[in-house]
């Protein structure tokens, strides 16, 4: 399998959050991309992207609805993503994504989360440079070379291009070819049903833990997954 599918299984073994914190989180992220753009979806293509994914995510069209509205002015949030590194039990680290309309609370609590196993946050590019920023895709296709040429011939070199066994297209470009990548799987592929349709941090390289160390690395993840404006936790741990 690929790292697009590797990455899948993680968050559905790590990721038990509960439906409304799900739906909270694409409420925050429509949020920000409506205010950061044009708040109406047919014109703002990150927009409409969440949107899609949010409602795969079978998220309420009321959620949405709200979300797009308090962008255009009939609310008064105001949230931003800040990433947070961190060094936890054994070799492992951590890349934290939050969205957050009050940075001291957030920092407090993923701060508390590192201190009750005796662990703590690092500053920016402390653990980010061990990690790859990545757009991953995955989606059955028998159109892996032509594909793979349009990729090239525009410029964009995937770190992965390949077919596995069960005819799943697996990808991973570079965050920053992000929307171009979609744009051309979805101009050779019009009808394509994405499997996996991610943007994140992911280690270059991965360890195991064992004993103690693993002990201590689930309840940190369970701590972090636990504080509402965490919406998305990488580490270098690979999953058994």
């Amino acid at each position: 399998m690929g790292r697009a599918y590797a990455v899948r299984e993680a968050k559905i073994k790590k990721t038990g959050a509960a439906r409304g914190k799900v739906y909270t989180n694409f409420a925050k992220e429509i949020y920000l991309a409506a205010k950061n753009g044009v708040p109406e979806v047919e014109a703002n293509a990150a927009l409409k992207h969440l949107v899609e994914k949010a409602k795969k995510m079978q998220v309420p069209a009321d959620i949405i609805n709200r979300a797009i509205d308090k962008a255009k002015g009939a609310g008064r949030d105001e949230y931003e993503e800040i990433l947070y590194e961190g060094f936890g039990p054994g070799s492992s680290t951590f890349m934290i994504k939050t969205l957050t309309d009050n940075v001291n609370r957030t920092v407090g609590e993923v701060r508390a989360a590192f201190n009750k196993v005796n662990k703590s946050l690092g500053v920016t590019n402390s653990v980010s440079y061990n990690y790859d920023n990545l757009a991953v895709y995955a989606f059955k296709s028998d159109k892996e070379e032509d594909i793979l040429m349009a990729l090239l011939d525009a410029g964009i070199e995937p770190l992965e291009c390949e077919t596995d066994d069960e005819g799943m297209l697996n990808i991973s470009v570079n965050y920053v070819d992000n929307v171009k990548t979609r744009e051309i799987i979805e101009s050779i592929q019009p009808d394509v049903d994405f499997d996996v349709d991610e943007t994140g941090w992911y280690a270059k390289d991965e360890i195991t833990l064992e004993g103690e160390d693993l002990e201590l690395y689930n309840r940190l993840y369970d701590l972090l997954d636990e504080i509402d404006d965490v919406t998305d936790i990488y580490t270098n741990v690979k999953d058994i």
